[in-house]
């Protein structure tokens, strides 16, 4: 169901998921029920859901870039939403028929994180709703893109000048 993201041609970093001792030392309790358990936070209580600043979202497990800012849409929902991966080779797709429904589960594919669900309902360009969990997620904004090891994602806001 994913579409090309906007995609930057990179070296490629090696994204590994920590063994699970120490995930559950360095993850806080909704982060590690989010991303090991197939959690879910509360919609319009978590940190990501109307946050407006330029930068990326990466997985909190592995740190591997997943969305931009600049596919980020307000979807009503309570939970950051996106129209398409920034790196669609770091996303999974799975079939998920809990809660009595047929949904698509988002993971990453390096963290193997559940991140949340698309669905097939978002706005233009992509037709697709990214509805993302933030616990599932860290932000890294514009300005600390360099310093966090992500500065080869600055050029997709130097574009919008």
């Amino acid at each position: 169901m994913a579409k090309k993201g906007t995609q930057v041609t990179k070296t490629k970093k090696a994204y590994t998921k920590p063994d699970a001792a120490t995930l559950q030392k360095s993850l806080t309790p909704i982060r590690y029920k989010v991303t090991q358990q197939s959690g879910t936070e509360p919609p319009f209580q978590n940190e990501y859901w109307d946050n407006k600043r330029e930068g990326i979202y990466v997985d909190v497990v592995s740190g591997e870039p997943l969305f931009s800012s600049l596919d980020k849409f307000d979807s009503g929902t309570g939970w950051p939403s996106f129209t398409r991966p920034l790196e669609p080779d770091n996303i999974t797709e799975k079939k998920d028929e809990s809660l009595f429904m047929s949904r698509t589960e988002v993971r990453s594919k390096h963290g193997d994180s559940h991140l949340g669900h698309v669905f097939p309902d978002g706005p233009k360009p992509t037709g697709l709703r990214f509805c993302m969990n933030s616990a599932a997620m860290q932000f890294i904004p514009k300005e600390d893109l360099e310093k966090e090891g992500y500065g080869e994602y600055l050029k997709l806001f130097d574009r919008r000048k």
